[in-house]
Order: structure tokens, then sequence, then C-alpha cells
């Protein structure tokens, strides 16, 4: 199925009051095959946006090179502009591990440590020289609450994180980027692996999460994307075709490709 890749739809914001992050021309090439081709996206503070679209469209690349995460693949190169509070965070000179503590990530699968729940969230704190018990405490229980977690674990905060059920263990993973205080959580089908009752737990919580942040979720699930997202980003074969309110996405889009895949007629 062939659609008209200049025929497109994409939203804007007012920068200056309402963008928490935005790409522009953001270009990611994997040796001499470009993956992601010149996309220009605008993420509204507070908000949840879904990134949707058939398997190997580009999404998660998209969302992976947003805290540079693709900077480890061997043959990546990755240009245009990645813009956070008026700076480029795709330039050379930029401290990469100083700009993921403000733009988390939540992986696929749950990747606790395997440390205690405690350990888990305090980690990355310590490593980066905080040491005071009582804020330490103060961090872990407000990042419990917050990521649903506390009111479950707080009498086993010392035993392994291993033993969390997988629901339990992707919501420290949320816990866990929550500690380092962010601006925008990045979560790159975060349910996916998880139990219909798991995956609504962690719906709430990232529903209830975007008071405070910003949100962009990448996920297969239409269901999960017209469920719990503001806007709607489809991807097709590298490029941003449509983007929109997700109400909008998913009773009236703009283009043809957006109605056949969020009918189910490809993807």
């Amino acid at each position: 199925m062939s659609y008209d890749m200049n025929d497109r739809h994409l939203i804007t914001f007012d920068k200056d009051d309402k963008v928490a992050l935005y790409t522009e021309d953001l270009k990611v090439w994997y040796g001499q095959n470009e993956a992601i081709h010149g996309v220009d996206l605008e993420f509204e503070k507070n908000c949840i946006t879904a990134l949707i679209g058939p398997s190997g469209s580009g999404k998660s690349t998209y969302l992976r090179s947003l805290n540079r995460m693709n900077d480890g693949i061997s043959g990546t190169n990755v240009t245009g502009k990645i813009m956070y509070k008026d700076v480029d965070v795709n330039r050379k000179d930029i401290d990469v591990y100083e700009m993921r503590k403000r733009i988390g990530m939540v992986f696929q699968r749950p990747n606790p440590f395997s440390k205690s729940i405690y350990e888990n969230i305090t980690f990355a704190l310590k490593r980066h020289g905080e040491r005071d018990k009582q804020k330490l405490d103060e961090i872990v229980e407000s990042s419990l609450k917050q990521a649903a977690l506390w009111e479950q674990v707080k009498d086993n905060l010392h035993k392994s994180a291993l033993a969390l059920s997988g629901g339990q263990q992707q919501r420290l993973c949320i816990a866990r980027a929550i500690a380092m205080k962010p601006d925008i959580l990045l979560l790159d089908e975060p349910a996916s692996a998880l139990d219909p009752i798991s995956t609504g737990t962690v719906e709430e919580t990232l529903v209830n999460l975007k008071e405070n942040y910003t949100i962009i979720i990448v996920t297969h699930n239409m269901q999960q994307a017209a469920r719990i997202s503001d806007y709607t980003a489809f991807f097709y074969m590298g490029s941003v075709l449509e983007y929109d309110e997700t109400r909008k996405i998913f009773t009236r889009p703009k283009i043809k490709a957006t109605e056949d895949y969020v009918s189910g007629h490809f993807g």
C-alpha cells in the first residue's frame, strides 16, 4: 500500500509558553540507510503524546533520539535539532548524562537493577553525589508514591526489586526515572510485556504523572493511545504524516494513511 508522503497534517504550539521539547529536521542514519526523514515535532508541556505507526516506521528510533540513546549504536548518525529549554541537546558538546537527568527514559521491558527497591531509586542519586540519608528517604517515598507503588512496597524497601511482579517492576523503573527530577519522560512501549491489569495500572499512573511531567510514549496499542494520550503522531516509513489531538486522529483523521492505520486496514 503506498501513500503520498508529502500529504501531511502537523499541528504546532506557542513555543514560548507550551512547548517542552521540539525537533527540527531530525534525521537518523544507520550507515547509508536514512531511518528518520527530517521530522519536525513539538511536544506540549504536561501532556501525554503517543507515537504510533506500523513496525519499522521509525517511532522508537525517533523517541530514542530525544535523549541521545542512539549514540551508542555503531554506524548511527543523528542530524538536525533537538531543542530543550533553548538548548540543542544534539550538539556534540552537550553533557549527555546531565541531559538525561532532565529527559528520562523507561524501556519496553522492566529492567530493575539486581538490588533492593530502595537502592534502585537511590543508586543514580548517590552516583551524582547525594549522601543525605533523610533526603534520599524523602525522594524514595515521593518517587514511589508518584509511581503508585509506595503502599505496596513501603514495608519491603530493602528486599530485592527482582521479587516484584512485572507491573510493579515497570512502575519501579518509572519511579527510578522520576527520582532524578526530570521534566520529560520518554517511554518505549512500557506496557507491551505486561498483563491487562498491570497495563491498566501503568496507564493510570502515567495519566496522573502528566500533571508534573511531559510524557512521550511509543505504543503499538491503538486503544492505549486513545485512552491516555492528549496528542498522537502517526509515523509511516520514517516520516510523520499526521500529528493532532488524539480524539481527532482517531475520529476525524486528515490523512488517508492515518485513517487506514487506526481503522486496522494496514499495519
